[in-house]
Protein backbone atom coordinates (compact mmCIF):
# COMPACT_ATOMS: atom_id res chain seq x y z
CA UNK A 1 0.00 0.00 0.00
CA UNK A 2 1.22 3.51 -0.81
CA UNK A 3 2.16 5.98 1.86
CA UNK A 4 -0.55 8.50 2.73
CA UNK A 5 0.54 12.15 2.59
CA UNK A 6 -1.19 15.19 4.07
CA UNK A 7 -0.02 18.72 3.27
CA UNK A 8 -0.19 21.30 6.03
CA UNK A 9 -1.68 24.73 5.50
CA UNK A 10 1.80 26.30 5.40
CA UNK A 11 2.83 24.27 2.33
CA UNK A 12 -0.45 24.78 0.51
CA UNK A 13 -0.44 28.54 1.10
CA UNK A 14 3.06 28.71 -0.37
CA UNK A 15 1.92 26.62 -3.31
CA UNK A 16 -1.27 28.59 -3.85
CA UNK A 17 0.46 31.97 -3.78
CA UNK A 18 3.91 31.27 -5.25
CA UNK A 19 3.76 27.83 -6.95
CA UNK A 20 7.10 27.06 -5.27
CA UNK A 21 6.30 23.45 -4.29
CA UNK A 22 4.81 22.25 -7.58
CA UNK A 23 7.78 20.07 -8.63
CA UNK A 24 8.03 18.41 -5.21
CA UNK A 25 4.29 17.88 -5.04
CA UNK A 26 4.24 16.24 -8.47
CA UNK A 27 7.01 13.85 -7.35
CA UNK A 28 5.13 12.66 -4.26
CA UNK A 29 5.02 8.88 -4.42
CA UNK A 30 2.26 8.55 -1.85
CA UNK A 31 -1.49 8.96 -1.90
CA UNK A 32 -2.49 12.54 -1.10
CA UNK A 33 -5.32 13.20 1.33
CA UNK A 34 -6.65 16.55 2.50
CA UNK A 35 -7.12 17.55 6.10
CA UNK A 36 -10.51 19.12 6.86
CA UNK A 37 -8.70 21.41 9.31
CA UNK A 38 -6.24 22.54 6.62
CA UNK A 39 -9.05 23.19 4.16
CA UNK A 40 -10.93 25.23 6.77
CA UNK A 41 -7.83 27.33 7.46
CA UNK A 42 -7.27 27.88 3.76
CA UNK A 43 -10.89 28.87 3.09
CA UNK A 44 -10.75 31.29 6.01
CA UNK A 45 -7.83 33.09 4.40
CA UNK A 46 -8.74 32.80 0.70
CA UNK A 47 -9.02 36.29 -0.74
CA UNK A 48 -8.93 36.08 -4.51
CA UNK A 49 -11.11 34.14 -6.91
CA UNK A 50 -7.97 32.24 -8.03
CA UNK A 51 -7.34 31.14 -4.44
CA UNK A 52 -10.95 30.01 -4.04
CA UNK A 53 -10.76 28.13 -7.35
CA UNK A 54 -7.54 26.42 -6.22
CA UNK A 55 -9.26 25.35 -2.99
CA UNK A 56 -12.31 24.05 -4.78
CA UNK A 57 -10.12 21.92 -7.03
CA UNK A 58 -7.99 20.76 -4.11
CA UNK A 59 -11.03 19.68 -2.10
CA UNK A 60 -12.44 17.83 -5.10
CA UNK A 61 -9.20 16.07 -6.03
CA UNK A 62 -8.46 14.20 -2.80
CA UNK A 63 -10.52 12.57 -0.03
CA UNK A 64 -10.75 14.59 3.18
CA UNK A 65 -9.56 13.32 6.58
CA UNK A 66 -11.42 14.72 9.58
CA UNK A 67 -10.42 14.78 13.26
CA UNK A 68 -12.51 12.40 15.32
CA UNK A 69 -13.77 12.73 18.88
CA UNK A 70 -10.57 11.29 20.34
CA UNK A 71 -8.40 13.67 18.29
CA UNK A 72 -10.32 16.65 19.66
CA UNK A 73 -10.05 15.45 23.26
CA UNK A 74 -6.39 14.52 22.93
CA UNK A 75 -5.60 17.89 21.33
CA UNK A 76 -6.84 19.61 24.49
CA UNK A 77 -4.72 17.36 26.70
CA UNK A 78 -1.62 17.97 24.57
CA UNK A 79 -2.16 21.73 24.63
CA UNK A 80 -2.59 21.64 28.42
CA UNK A 81 0.76 19.85 28.73
CA UNK A 82 2.42 22.35 26.41
CA UNK A 83 0.93 25.20 28.46
CA UNK A 84 2.22 23.67 31.69
CA UNK A 85 5.69 23.01 30.26
CA UNK A 86 6.18 26.16 28.19
CA UNK A 87 3.97 28.69 29.94
CA UNK A 88 2.24 29.64 26.69
CA UNK A 89 -0.65 32.08 26.94
CA UNK A 90 -4.09 31.37 25.42
CA UNK A 91 -3.38 33.18 22.09
CA UNK A 92 -0.36 30.96 21.38
CA UNK A 93 -2.29 27.84 22.42
CA UNK A 94 -5.15 28.83 20.09
CA UNK A 95 -2.63 29.28 17.28
CA UNK A 96 -1.26 25.78 17.92
CA UNK A 97 -4.63 24.07 18.28
CA UNK A 98 -5.30 23.51 14.57
CA UNK A 99 -1.74 22.27 14.06
CA UNK A 100 -2.22 19.73 16.84
CA UNK A 101 -5.47 18.56 15.22
CA UNK A 102 -3.81 18.28 11.81
CA UNK A 103 -0.96 16.23 13.30
CA UNK A 104 -3.30 13.94 15.24
CA UNK A 105 -5.51 13.36 12.21
CA UNK A 106 -2.52 12.51 10.03
CA UNK A 107 -1.22 10.17 12.74
CA UNK A 108 -4.60 8.43 13.10
CA UNK A 109 -4.55 7.62 9.38
CA UNK A 110 -0.89 6.58 9.30
CA UNK A 111 -0.10 9.56 7.09
CA UNK A 112 3.05 11.60 6.75
CA UNK A 113 2.45 15.29 7.35
CA UNK A 114 4.39 17.65 5.09
CA UNK A 115 4.73 21.14 6.57
CA UNK A 116 7.00 24.15 6.39
CA UNK A 117 6.52 25.51 9.93
CA UNK A 118 9.15 23.33 11.56
CA UNK A 119 9.17 24.91 15.03
CA UNK A 120 5.50 24.34 15.86
CA UNK A 121 5.27 20.81 14.49
CA UNK A 122 8.51 19.68 16.12
CA UNK A 123 7.18 21.04 19.41
CA UNK A 124 3.93 19.09 18.97
CA UNK A 125 5.90 15.96 18.07
CA UNK A 126 7.59 16.07 21.47
CA UNK A 127 4.16 15.40 22.99
CA UNK A 128 2.79 12.98 20.39
CA UNK A 129 4.90 11.29 17.75
CA UNK A 130 3.78 11.46 14.12
CA UNK A 131 5.45 11.26 10.74
CA UNK A 132 6.69 14.69 9.67
CA UNK A 133 8.58 15.99 6.66
CA UNK A 134 9.56 19.65 6.62
CA UNK A 135 9.91 21.54 3.32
Amino acid sequence: MSEIVVFDTSVLIDQMRTNRHLDRMLRIAGVVRNSAVVLAELWRGAITSDEREFLGELAGDHPILTPNRNDWLESGRILARIRDDKGFEPPKLRALHFDVLIALTARAHGAKLIASNRVDFELIRRYKDFSLEVW
